[in-house]
């Protein structure tokens, strides 16, 4: 899904860069990158399990989030419904929620964004 975020972001001539492997479950990792993330015009997340790191990453910096909740995971994360939920009902400011695995809808949103 973030593959495809990213082929379908620099078809439409944006720059892309891939922060990976930074989930909420080694928050250590993503407060790593954290310079990075605020560099970025836009940040597009991906986000399995709890749909938990669009929020977190929302709430660490200022740019705006575009949150894809992905089919992947354990638990009862039912098919990316239990990430989509999370993410519709998350207080976090500047965020937008696209459909579940829907990378090319999170690289057409930006695009318009970043117009």
């Amino acid at each position: 899904v973030a593959e495809e975020a990213m082929a379908g972001a620099a078809a439409f001539g944006l720059d892309v860069a891939l922060i990976a492997d930074v989930g909420v479950a080694g928050l250590h990792r993503l407060l790593a990158v954290r310079e990075r993330l605020d560099e970025a015009r836009l940040l597009i997340v991906a986000a399995g399990m709890d749909g938990a790191l669009p929020s977190v990453t929302a709430r660490l910096t200022s740019r705006p989030v575009i949150a894809v909740p992905t089919s992947v995971g354990y638990g009862s994360s039912s098919g990316g419904l239990a990430a989509l939920a999370a993410l519709l009902n998350s207080g976090a400011p500047g965020l937008a929620v696209t459909g579940i695995d829907d990378g090319l809808g999170a690289a057409v949103l930006a695009r318009r964004m970043l117009r």
